[in-house]
């Protein structure tokens, strides 16, 4: 199934300035002219000289006399202050590939406590950026007029100048707009195969937390499932475990460019034997303002059962996605992995689980032997008959874990057998819950990182959320809360206590007097880490649809270091 390319490309291209030239008047005469003294020259350089002194003090009592606004403390160990983030993007991926369906886009930033004013947020299907601002090409001068001279608009008279577009504010063919922080923005995305993806700024107040979700619901008979994804920053590298192209698997990736220069992207698979090298899949070149899908099955070379997906990007930033469906049996998005590390957490696993299957990639330095562990709601355990799991290096390891929840929820580490040989690795697990008819529905988690101070996911439905806290150390207090709705509600807040290692699931809280969609957000007020993920489960036609996410700490705030001030830098 091939997909077409969207976006459009920009025809405009900001003109180059001319060099100026030379001014008028005012040169030195050569030295050994004629009429020129002796001791011209020399004179000459000493002016020059007193002149450059007399520079280099003003340079110097500048510097003095306006100190930075915050300046550090004089023993040079003052810390970094916090600042709120002011702008914040991401990509989202085209909604689905020869299935028919529907797909909503959800934005949302949660209320804030920083300074931070004004600002917009919104979704647009035109994801390259504008032409960057610069002066309109100047019309010829008029025949018989001066080299030189003004033109209208610049001397104020004649028609105005074209004032450049503000990069942040929404632009206005924007799809969806979010008005305000703590009331979720909801829309339609467009449909079929040529749907594009989508790109989401928000700057000022909504920039810190901002974050969209995108759900897709498929009813056809050949495929009926939920497939729903936390839409991610671009970026230059992309992990994904858990892909396959065996059986009836029809799994693609999905490669959006938001920016306004071509990127240049290779694709590497590895299965059970290591890297699959296949030129099809190196050097792909995604057009700016575009996205195309990329079918693994045409650069696998074969079937392969379990697969790891490694998207890097030789230049350039691109939005990257990982779609799965497997016939009957369910479809959904494969969430990107956090980077290769020792230890991988997946939070999320249901009580009804029926079967989950673990994959695991190596990198191709060195072998991996793994531990397995649940995290139940008393603390960390080792499932009877699955106790670890060996990778060889540079390859992908896969394990039938069955029903390992055993009806009750649960997050899974990983970690190494022997502290004293630490392999990263990346993780995927694919989750299966069947319904009384025998229809089934699958979800994929992968390795996931603590909530930190907040995280927050965007699109709940009434009734249909369930929240999973699981603290990956110490006891810790979280709080839970669930944002207005986008057509009306109040807040709720629960507060949940976690045990050491345990994991605990509660009902996402719901608004009072909701109406339309709401958006969920964890805190961590105490004790942790905690890893948390948020269930949607839209059960449709006796098939058990459902969806999960990991929810991420959300980074509105970065941290600034200090300056002393230095006069001396001017002579370097």
């Amino acid at each position: 199934m091939k997909k077409p390319a969207f976006g459009k490309k920009s025809a405009a291209r900001a003109e180059q300035p001319a060099e100026p030239s030379a001014a008028p008047g005012g040169a030195a005469e050569p030295a050994g002219a004629p009429g020129t003294a002796p001791g011209r020259s020399a004179g000459k350089t000493t002016q020059s000289l007193l002149a450059a002194a007399v520079v280099l003090a003003a340079v110097f009592g500048i510097a003095e006399l306006r100190p930075p606004a915050g300046p550090a403390k004089a023993d040079g160990g003052a810390a970094p202050s916090t600042a709120q983030v002011e702008r914040t993007a991401a990509v989202c991926p085209q909604p689905f590939q020869g299935l028919t369906g529907s797909t909503t886009l959800t934005a949302y930033t949660p209320p804030g406590t920083g300074s931070a004013t004004g600002g917009a947020g919104w979704l647009s299907e035109q994801a390259a950026p504008a032409t960057p601002p610069s002066a309109a090409p100047s019309a010829p001068a008029p025949s018989g007029s001066p080299a030189g001279a003004p033109s209208a608009a610049a001397s104020g008279s004649g028609a105005p100048a074209t004032p450049a577009p503000d990069k942040n504010a929404a632009p206005a063919d924007a799809k969806l707009t979010l008005g305000k922080p703590g009331t979720p923005a909801t829309g339609p995305a467009s449909n079929g195969d040529a749907a594009p993806g989508t790109g989401a700024v928000a700057t000022g107040a909504l920039a810190p937390g901002f974050t969209v979700s995108q759900t897709t619901v498929v009813t056809e008979q050949r495929g009926t499932g939920l497939s729903g994804l936390t839409c991610t920053p671009e970026s230059t590298s992309f992990w994904f475990a858990g892909a396959s192209t065996a059986g009836d698997r029809v799994d693609y990736v999905s490669l959006v460019n938001p920016e306004s220069s071509a990127a240049v992207v290779d694709i590497k698979l590895y299965g059970d034997k290591g890297l699959i090298d296949n030129d099809a899949a190196n050097g792909i070149t995604v057009a700016p303002g575009s996205s195309q899908s990329v079918l693994l099955s045409t650069i696998s070379k074969g079937a392969v059962t379990d697969l790891a997906v490694h998207v890097v990007v030789r230049s350039g930033r691109i939005g990257a996605a990982l779609h799965a469906a497997d016939g009957a049996k369910g479809a959904d998005w494969v969430p990107a992995s956090a980077e290769p590390a020792a230890t991988q957490v997946m939070p999320g696993l249901p009580a009804d689980a029926t079967a989950a299957r673990l994959v695991v990639w190596a990198p191709p330095e060195d072998d991996a032997d793994l531990k397995i562990q649940l995290s139940g709601k008393n603390g960390w355990f080792t499932p009877a008959g699955n106790e670890s799991i060996h990778v060889k290096a540079g390859m992908v390891a896969a394990v039938d874990l069955g029903k390992v929840t055993r009806d009750e929820v649960a997050g899974l580490r990983l970690s190494p057998s022997d502290d004293r040989h630490p392999t990263k690795i990346v993780a995927g697990l694919r989750v299966d819950r069947t319904g009384g008819n025998g229809k089934s529905e699958a979800a994929w988690l992968t390795g996931s990182g603590p909530v930190g101070a907040r995280a927050t996911v965007a699109d709940n439905r009434a009734g249909a959320s369930t929240v999973f806290l699981t603290s990956t150390g110490d006891a810790a207090t979280v709080k839970v809360t669930g944002s207005a709705g986008s057509g009306g509600g109040t807040p709720a807040t629960k507060e949940v206590q976690l045990p050491a290692g345990g994991t605990v699931a509660i009902p996402a809280p719901e608004p009072a007097g909701l109406n339309g969609v709401f958006a969920v957000t964890v805190e961590t007020e105490s004790g942790g880490p905690v890893v948390a993920a948020r269930m949607l489960a839209l059960p449709a036609k006796d098939v058990p649809m459902f969806t999960v996410q990991a929810l991420r700490d959300d980074h509105s705030t970065v941290q600034v270091p200090q300056a002393t001030q230095d006069p001396g830098v001017v002579l370097r």
